[in-house]
């Protein structure tokens, strides 16, 4: 259940549109607009089941984004069709490589048909809902490529995560270890600390607020 001190997930949304608004409009023009309930019930129809609740926020508001963006640190949020094809293409891999039990050297099955993909990392690694029953039900982590999935460090849910990013943006905090900038192009870039360019670019950090 998503801690009462966490901000509501089209609330985060709304200030992060704010604050790129503000200091970034060209990462602002990356988000698509909100996702038609049909698209949602396409989705979850192929799922077989709904999708979480924090995951149809997220989506009402944003349907994924135009392009590949670092606005989300390691990732990119998906439309809700992309949801649906990545999860049926992972559900095929796995069924056809035995990746749906945990090798015996591995805690994680490769794939699990309760994790539902919302982003993905430039590398094609899927951020996933983990959505099994049990405490950690909700939890973000990564699957998709070679191994089992990984919850190392993981999200506790979908919220804290945006939470996390509008701490980043409004009061110069790290989201685990990694701090907003802006490149030359205007996009909002994420890295470690005292970072000053990218791929020979130069990165100025992101500014604090909206002042």
């Amino acid at each position: 259940m998503t801690d009462q001190s966490i901000t509501p997930v089209d609330v985060s949304w709304q200030r992060i549109e704010t604050w790129l608004a503000a200091h970034a409009p060209a990462g602002l023009e990356h988000l698509n607009p909100p996702a038609h309930r049909d698209e949602i019930d396409a989705a979850e129809r192929l799922l077989g089941a709904p999708l979480p609740a924090e995951l149809v926020q997220s989506l009402t508001r944003h349907n994924g984004m135009r392009r590949w963006s670092s606005l989300i640190p390691d990732a990119t949020p998906l439309a809700a069709d992309t949801i649906a094809q990545r999860w049926q293409t992972s559900m095929e891999i796995a069924a056809d490589n035995d990746g749906l039990e945990p090798r015996p050297w591995e805690d994680e099955p490769w794939w699990h048909p309760q994790w539902i993909p919302w982003a993905e990392s430039a590398d094609g690694v899927l951020q996933i809902i983990d959505l099994r029953p049990g405490p950690d039900r909700g939890r973000l982590g990564w699957a998709g490529h070679s191994g089992g999935g990984d919850f190392t460090d993981a999200w506790p849910n979908l919220p804290t995560l945006l939470d996390a990013i509008t701490g980043a943006l409004y009061r110069g905090e790290s989201v685990q270890g990694l701090h907003p900038y802006l490149t030359d192009e205007g996009d909002v870039w994420w890295d470690q600390a005292d970072r000053h360019e990218l791929n020979g670019s130069p990165l100025r950090p992101a500014p604090v607020g909206l002042a």
